[in-house]
């Protein structure tokens, strides 16, 4: 596959091409993103999967085998497209480990871990919300804590 900027194309869009002579443009995740900080972090944490991703790395490093478990309803490719993104973003780190066959585990970095408390936050918002329509009984709990609240229970 080869790899290069689109002749004319605006900065930050790559074209992409393989043996079958089709191009394909992507733009450039980093480059996009909206100026507006609400707007901007809203786009980095967006998509059905990466806050619930992020929710089960907050507890530790993860395995894909073990997120893609943790998650049945995700197919692998798209798994692997969130974290991808995630971790252009800085959200998460993705570590492969020399061993034969290869070990690669994601963890949540210092700036992932900053969306703990947000993403409690939204969890618990999502109770209030089904109390209030009485719906509290269909939920699970929230099992994201932020950190000083575990060291506080603990």
């Amino acid at each position: 596959m080869r790899r290069g900027l689109a002749a004319g194309g605006p900065a930050g869009i790559e074209t992409l091409s393989c043996h079958t002579h089709q191009e394909v443009t992507m733009a450039d995740p980093l480059k996009n993103l909206p100026r507006l900080p609400v707007e901007r972090a809203l786009k980095v944490i967006s998509g059905r999967w990466k806050p619930i991703i992020l929710y089960y790395v907050f507890s530790g490093p993860k395995r894909l085998s073990e997120l893609k478990r943790m998650m049945p309803d995700i197919t692998q490719k798209v798994l692997i497209q969130q974290l991808r993104e995630m971790e252009e973003h800085g959200l998460v780190r993705r570590e492969v480990f020399a061993e034969v066959p290869a070990r690669v585990e994601y963890t949540a970095t210092e700036l992932g871990l900053g969306l703990e408390p947000i993403l409690y936050a939204l969890c618990r918002w999502g109770q209030r919300h089904a109390e209030a329509r009485g719906e509290e009984r269909a939920l699970l709990d929230c099992i994201v804590r932020p950190r000083d609240e575990q060291a506080a229970a603990a």
